[in-house]
């Protein structure tokens, strides 16, 4: 095992042959895929939520760890580079600001980040993967 999630994702879809199989899916098979894969995070998030109302620490933390490996392994199999993603999100997060966004509630008073005048959004041009052929 390592410190690199998003390679460790790619080394199970090879050795179960994922992304070959995911590669040859036509657009209305791609657009299933797709779908599966947002029922399954949402299943997951789910049970997190219900481990989280049952103060039951093992199944938050396997909870957590199954939605991460579920969107990391949705975006192997489309073929996203989650490398260049992360890095374009995490650039625009850091041009953020610290404030107060008064459409989100926080009782907790921890640092809110706010997007200053001019920021902009990460653009994920050229990064579609097969999510390209959806259109």
């Amino acid at each position: 095992m390592s410190a690199d999630w998003v390679r460790d994702i790619g080394v199970m879809h090879r050795y179960y042959q994922v992304n070959e199989k995911v590669f040859d899916f036509d657009k209305e098979k791609l657009k299933q895929f797709l779908e599966f894969r947002m029922a399954f995070l949402d299943e997951e998030l789910t049970e997190t939520k219900n481990a989280v109302r049952d103060n039951d620490a093992e199944e938050i933390v396997d909870g957590l760890i199954d939605l991460c490996v579920v969107a990391i392994g949705t975006l192997d199999a489309m073929g996203i580079d989650s490398y260049n993603a992360w890095d374009r999100v995490l650039r625009a997060n850091m041009a953020k600001e610290v404030g107060v966004k008064a459409s989100r509630p926080n009782p907790l008073g921890l640092p809110d980040l706010i997007k200053p005048a001019g920021w902009e959004a990460p653009s994920h041009a050229g990064n579609h993967g097969l999510l390209a052929r959806l259109k």
